[in-house]
């Protein structure tokens, strides 16, 4: 999509409620337009058809046809579209369904309005999304599932000092345990932080986990990061 223009999206909930609350997040931001907001999972595919949204958040479970059906057919009527699934806490067997059918991450549905900002905005430009309080289970999951298929090429220029960080990243440090691990600055680490999620297309230390196992920098993903 171009950058100038706004970002078209459709929700999907069952719950009507979840729905206008969601509609009334996004009814805030100026780069975002909410073309239309369905029930069921066969709502949604025609909605897509006719509306051409460039992202669609939808919830996993729902009537008629469920998030993972409607995500196979909205990916296989338009591949490049930006599917963002909405789950539970409990839902991570689905949620790598979601994934495997072709959505590019998700959001529990008590996301804060950053984070749902932070996500359409990740997918609707072709990157990933993965909300930050993925699980170390979830997130080895889904590092070996995208290791799979990932097509998208990933920057494995990495200088030690990078690799140093990424590792310790992926332990949960902090930015001043980093430092003081490093013997470095806190600003400085705060800098290879920054670069590093830019470097790797990711929007949190979660996104940059993933990469690093598929990369083989971590052999296993331990913490939230």
């Amino acid at each position: 999509m171009m950058n100038e223009e706004k970002i078209r999206i459709i929700i999907a909930d069952d719950h009507v409620v979840f729905r206008e609350g969601l509609a009334m997040v996004l009814g805030n931001k100026d780069n975002i337009e909410l073309v239309g907001a369905a029930g069921n999972g066969e709502q949604l595919v025609k909605l897509t058809i006719n509306l051409k949204p460039h992202v669609v958040i939808t919830d996993i479970k729902m009537p008629v046809m469920d998030g993972i059906e409607a995500t196979k057919q909205m990916i296989k009527l338009n591949p490049d579209l930006g599917i963002i699934a909405l789950s539970m806490f409990d839902e991570e067997d689905l949620i790598v369904e979601m994934l495997e059918a072709g959505a590019r991450g998700y959001l529990l549905k008590n996301a804060d309005k950053n984070d749902i900002y932070d996500a359409i905005t990740a997918v609707a430009i072709g990157n990933n999304f993965y909300c930050k309080t993925t699980s170390a289970k979830l997130a080895t999951v889904i590092a070996k599932s995208r290791a799979k298929k990932e097509t998208k090429p990933i920057d494995s220029n990495f200088s030690e000092r990078e690799i140093e960080i990424i590792k310790l990243i992926c332990k949960e440090f902090t930015n001043k345990k980093i430092a003081d691990q490093l013997y470095l600055s806190v600003r400085t680490v705060e800098g290879y932080r920054a670069k590093l999620l830019e470097k790797m297309q990711v929007k949190n230390s979660i996104g940059l986990a993933i990469h690093a196992f598929q990369l083989g920098i971590i052999s296993g993903i331990e913490n939230n990061g």
